[in-house]
């Protein structure tokens, strides 16, 4: 991935999937294998700090609903308005995306590893889809995916059905996956599919040079 304005960056591995769907856990193994990783969710978090002029962008746009009293971003008030309203979504996703793409890409130019991953939720619907040298897709059954969710989140089956709604489809994530590693429980399988998926990250990352 080479951005404008910047310098070559590694190789670059988009690592996306559905809620819930175990990206972290993959992300994890990648990591222990000493893979960077520039998590975008871990960025949406970093620039919405109190005090910070997203979050004050936010507060301008969504009103101090969204605000706890200590000045910080209420995510739950902010989960539950984008997650039923469309426009509100695209509007924060308006104010967030661009900052994190770039936070994203300087990340990646930065660093001297051999590749270098880059976690993205959303990649099907995102813009950054075309910045990858490589997509990694984190598969798994849908059920199996509501289930971790109402688990780690403790939504309501209603809630967790509407946020998975507003994602790309299993099947549209699947049409851009150059690789792909199912997550369905077996920690195990991941991490061989992980060790063996360093192979060929290394192999392609010298092929670059």
């Amino acid at each position: 991935m080479t951005e404008p304005g910047q310098s070559k960056c590694p190789l670059v591995i988009g690592l996306t999937g559905g809620i819930a769907s175990g990206k972290s856990t993959i992300a994890g193994f990648f990591a222990e294998l000493g893979v960077p990783i520039i998590d975008t969710d871990v960025i949406a978090r970093e620039i919405v700090t109190s005090g910070s002029p997203v979050l004050d962008e936010i507060r301008d746009r969504f009103g101090d609903t969204v605000i706890t009293g200590d000045g910080s971003l209420d995510r739950q008030a902010m989960r539950q308005l984008v997650f039923r309203d469309r426009k509100q979504r695209l509007a924060l996703e308006s104010i967030l995306h661009p900052r994190i793409r770039q936070e994203a890409y300087s990340r990646a130019a930065e660093t001297d590893a051999a590749y270098v991953i880059i976690v993205v939720p959303l990649l099907y619907e995102s813009p950054m889809r075309e910045a990858m040298d490589r997509i990694l897709v984190v598969d798994c059954n849908e059920e199996t995916q509501l289930q971790r969710l109402l688990e780690r989140d403790n939504e309501t089956r209603e809630q967790a059905c509407r946020i998975m709604a507003t994602q790309a489809s299993r099947e549209q994530r699947l049409s851009i996956a150059d690789d792909i590693i199912s997550n369905d429980g077996d920690r195990d399988d991941a991490r061989r599919g992980v060790a063996s998926l360093h192979s060929t990250y290394l192999e392609l990352a010298g092929q670059q040079e």
